[in-house]
């Protein structure tokens, strides 16, 4: 439907002398044959547990404290957020993320950071300074689906590498990076990983796997997109990000507050070298949000986001565990699943095509991702599916998997 309204737009004519689609760019026209964002969401009827919602559990989300941080805001500095150069508060947003990533070993100097409207911008920024048409990309499969739909508005060129209980196969990467150079074939420009707790499938990468990624970086010369919206939220154990870990400047490092905080209040940031920031901040221009980024300013300056951050950890890890539990006891046999340290998914493998078991489960009561969007040879990801357990309550959890057990039994 949205292609098809798409194919109209491009053809109607404003009169008899103006055709639209004569106007719109070459490379827009070449991004537009891909699929529409979004069309992975499925659509959800009233009453389905959501467990395909990769959103924050509703009652961890600080309605009364911004509130209260907007109302201060205002009473202290009046109209002063409400211009285009905004509070003060924005530039004291830029040491407040800077004193969070030094508690994760992340040493960061004013040049090196940029705030943007959440991750994907901050990725979007990335692709649009890096990339070009002939450019090569390396992703992991599966991966994050915006990431791929952002890429591809840039380029058609990837390589994929498998991702185990362990991460990021950096053996197959390396073998696969090494038949390329011996035949001469392009190599990738940088490495879009999710390295803690990754979307979709909730895995992290060994701390062996992220040292061999960064020499392998510095031996095929490719830089390394961190996306680290997860990495706060470990059930046991931090991982130490690949930025931390990074000597040579090679890794650009994706952060946000939206998993941790609000993801309506878009939120997030990069750490880069300055001449990266340089260019970032070049296309960026004004496109932030001075409100929200003073609002988030005044909100972190009156939460103990220590007490915060554990509260939501044990939360998230109870209601995981509650998920696992009735994996065990529900769904049948033959299902696999990798038992997540942290972060909002389980990804399971199933004996049944996901996007086609979607329209029963959603019938019966439940909703889940099916797997095919997380990939880019979308027939890779067939039999696979991603739960999240951070947003539906325990007990809907429950019923969820009950129901989602009895559909998969049903098509075995």
């Amino acid at each position: 439907m949205y292609q098809c309204f798409l194919f109209i737009f491009l053809k109607r004519k404003v009169n008899d002398n103006v055709n639209i689609d004569s106007f719109i760019s070459k490379h827009s026209k070449e991004a537009l044959k891909n699929d529409p964002p979004g069309e992975w969401m499925p659509t959800i009827p009233d009453g389905c547990i959501r467990l395909s919602s990769g959103y924050p559990a509703p009652h961890l989300m600080p309605v009364e404290e911004i509130k209260a941080a907007v109302a201060s805001l205002l009473e202290e500095e009046k109209d002063l957020p409400l211009h285009y150069l905004g509070s003060p508060k924005k530039k004291k947003l830029d040491e407040l993320i800077q004193e969070r990533l030094t508690q994760r070993g992340i040493q960061v100097s004013e040049e090196e950071l940029l705030i943007t409207s959440g991750a994907c911008q901050a990725i979007d920024l990335i692709a649009r300074i890096l990339i070009d048409d002939q450019t090569l990309v390396a992703i992991e499969a599966p991966t994050y689906m915006e990431a791929i739909e952002i890429f591809q508005n840039y380029t058609h060129h990837f390589i994929s590498i498998p991702v185990d209980e362990y991460g990021l196969q950096t053996d197959l990467f390396e073998d696969l990076l090494e038949e390329r150079k011996r035949k001469g074939l392009s190599l990738p420009r940088f490495l879009y990983t999710i390295p803690t707790f990754q979307n979709p499938t909730g895995t992290t990468m060994t701390e062996e796997r992220r040292k061999h990624v960064l020499e392998l970086a510095v031996q095929y010369n490719f830089l390394i997109l961190e996306d680290d919206a997860y990495g706060e939220l470990y059930f046991n154990k931090q991982s130490t990000p690949l930025k931390a870990m990074d000597p040579d400047g090679r890794v650009l490092h994706v952060g946000s507050l939206s998993k941790v905080v609000a993801p309506g209040m878009r939120i997030g940031w990069t750490v880069a070298a300055p001449e990266f920031i340089t260019a970032m901040a070049w296309f960026k221009k004004d496109l932030g949000h001075p409100f929200a980024q003073a609002t988030m300013t005044a909100y972190l300056e009156r939460t103990d986001m220590k007490e915060r951050l554990e509260t939501l950890r044990t939360t998230y890890q109870a209601k995981c565990s509650v998920l696992l539990s009735a994996l065990e006891e529900y769904v049948p046999k033959s299902v696999s699943w990798y038992i997540p340290e942290g972060g909002y998914f389980v990804w399971l493998k199933v004996a049944a095509d996901t996007s086609e078991l979607l329209a029963q489960a959603t019938e019966e009561g439940v909703s889940f991702i099916p797997g095919k969007y997380f990939f880019l040879n979308q027939e890779e990801g067939t039999g696979y599916l991603r739960l999240s357990f951070s947003y539906a309550d325990e007990k809907d959890i429950v019923e969820g998997i009950k129901i989602l057990g009895k559909v998969l039994r049903e098509v075995e």
